[in-house]
């Protein structure tokens, strides 16, 4: 079983992001803040449960949990912020969306919560300097393959693969010749061959590199 928290005095809550390496559609962060009481042995760093499991686990996680937020950063603020800085944008938007707001925050990864050269406030939603303040006040931890070590860094990273699969579901709908349903936008040989049949998307990152050939794709 996982540990529970890293600062076990503190309102603590985990960050994690799904779809950092994928050729289309958003960026997903959770943030989740558990009870101290929390157990869950099936939980897990979302990679490594079925999908089935992590279904079973979302409305557990929901129901049991003191708090949590899903963000989702689409393409286009990807392409303007890179992938990195959204992925950091999307948790830190989770984190403000808390109610009650954490005492400390554990982030997967080795990247901060809080860059060396300030928070990025472009992209996405634009911080007030109130939120700005909250942002910069609350310590956080990163922890490399944080995901499979602290619940509440692995809860968020079921909640964030959960809700992005969803809205990859939704979307190949509009554009099933992709079968974003299957891949979800990850650069698998049939998604990769599909835009080259059929081009790209509003839903397609432009600055990935689409094609095995390119470095952008030219549009």
């Amino acid at each position: 079983m996982l540990n529970t928290f890293f600062l076990t005095q503190h309102l603590e809550t985990g960050t994690d992001e799904a779809g950092r390496g994928c050729l289309a559609g958003p960026v997903t962060a959770a943030a989740v803040i558990l009870p101290s009481d929390f157990q869950n042995s099936t939980l897990n760093d979302s990679k490594q449960l079925s999908e089935k499991a992590r279904e079973k686990l979302r409305p557990i996680i929901e129901q049991e949990c003191i708090s949590f937020a899903v963000t989702h950063l689409e393409p286009l603020i990807i392409d303007e912020i890179n992938i990195l800085n959204a992925s950091i944008k999307a948790m830190q938007e989770s984190i403000l969306k808390l109610d009650p707001k954490p005492l400390h925050i554990i982030v997967d990864g080795n990247s901060p919560l809080i860059p060396k050269s300030g928070i990025k406030n472009r992209g996405g939603k634009i911080f007030t300097d109130a939120e700005i303040e909250i942002l910069n006040s609350i310590p956080s931890t990163s922890i490399i393959k944080g995901d499979s070590k602290y619940m509440s860094i692995a809860a968020a990273s079921v909640l964030a693969k959960t809700y992005r699969d969803e809205y990859m579901n939704r979307i190949h709908e509009e554009y099933p010749m992709y079968n974003w349903k299957q891949n979800k936008g990850y650069p698998t040989k049939e998604h990769r061959e599909a835009i080259r049949i059929y081009g790209v998307t509003k839903y397609h990152r432009m600055t990935f590199r689409l094609l095995p050939e390119q470095y952008t794709f030219d549009f």
